[in-house]
């Protein structure tokens, strides 16, 4: 079959690779309808993670059972399933908690030995535990998939952003950072019933999108002259709750001070640069909370599916790019630009 890999900074191939099969009695295979390109993908594309020549990547994808192991219970070939951007069994004291991104079996596609979700079929190690069944009719409904694809991470880790900064009806948001996950943060507080939602943005495309999922203001600053302006926007308090989806010493800083005092941070930029941005001593006499990290998104998918079918969110806008299996690399190459904001993976034959 056909799949991405990453050989060196800026050299993605797709090449020929073996074909998934069961390996463990409780695998599946899945063949892949859509997969997408992460912003964190680019950290490997950049050189900035480090990955061995040959490496398979990508980590969101939906798709069609095809085969299963003889211990595997909740899935069967020709269903429709979406797969979190880490499996995991479903079944240790971390998944019993909800923390599946902590699994004590679990693991990320494209890591090592395993297959990738940029590709044409993956094996899924702890099915059960891992996979969730869609309404197989959502296969033949073009808009569905592409908002159905997003529960493997970018939707998710939206929502997880919004909970750990404490986003609650009536309270006022803001949202540093416009990338795909920015703005499902943006979509996932105006689900939690935030009445204020301010994105902090540059780029027009995408501001657009952050007005259309709920942001009633938006702020193209930074650094203090984004402080500046959201303070102006709060009567000088700040936001009761403040999501970091950058990741950068400076977008951490700008959260700390644009969060109301007795505020919350939830971050879910993944860490690159230097420094924390953070200053404890502020936190501390602020009394602001600072909660995140990866989101476990196979406990989230269960609570956010039901609203993605009905149409009560639709976080597809946020796909700006198609490509087939064969193009994958130049959707690394518009995302690296930013001449893309986040690429969907199409694969239909």
């Amino acid at each position: 079959m056909r799949a991405t890999t990453i050989h060196a900074p800026y050299d993605m191939r797709v090449e020929d690779v073996p074909e998934p099969a069961v390996q463990l009695p409780t695998d599946a295979v899945v063949r892949v309808l859509r997969a997408c390109i992460c912003g964190s993908d680019l950290w490997a594309y950049r050189g900035d993670a480090v990955r061995q020549p040959g490496q398979r990547i990508g980590h969101e994808f939906l798709g069609v059972v095809e085969e299963t192991g003889p211990e595997v219970r909740t899935v069967r070939r020709g269903d429709l399933v979406v797969a979190p951007f880490k499996w995991s069994d479903g079944v240790c004291d971390y998944c019993r908690e909800g923390l599946t991104t902590s699994c004590e079996h679990g693991g990320f596609w494209g890591s090592v030995g395993h297959d990738g979700g940029q590709g044409e079929a993956v094996r899924v190690p702890f099915a059960d535990g891992t996979l969730v069944q869609l309404p197989k009719e959502a296969a033949s409904d073009e808009g569905l998939l592409s908002a159905l694809v997003t529960l493997s991470d970018v939707l998710g880790t939206g929502h997880h952003a919004a909970l750990g900064a404490g986003v609650r009806p009536g309270a006022t948001v803001a949202v540093v950072g416009d990338g795909a996950v920015g703005l499902c943060a943006v979509l996932a507080a105006g689900r939690l019933g935030a009445e204020r939602i301010i994105a902090l943005g540059r780029h027009q495309t995408r501001t657009d999108i952050a007005r259309r999922f709920g942001a009633t203001d938006v702020v193209p600053e930074r650094g203090d002259a984004a402080v500046e302006a959201v303070r102006e926007l709060t009567r000088g308090q700040g936001a009761h709750a403040v999501i970091e989806a950058v990741g950068t010493e400076q977008s951490m800083r700008t959260a700390v001070n644009i969060t109301r005092d007795g505020g919350a941070i939830g971050f879910v930029g993944v860490p690159h640069g230097s420094g924390t941005g953070l200053d404890l001593g502020v936190m501390f006499g602020r009394n602001i909370a600072l909660r995140g990290g990866v989101a476990p998104v196979r406990a989230y998918i269960p609570d956010l599916l039901p609203d993605v079918l009905d149409g009560t969110i639709d976080p597809s806008p946020v796909f700006d790019m198609t490509v087939g299996v064969e193009d994958v690399p130049e959707g690394y190459k518009a995302m690296d630009e930013r001449t893309a904001l986040k690429v969907l993976v199409v694969n239909d034959s």
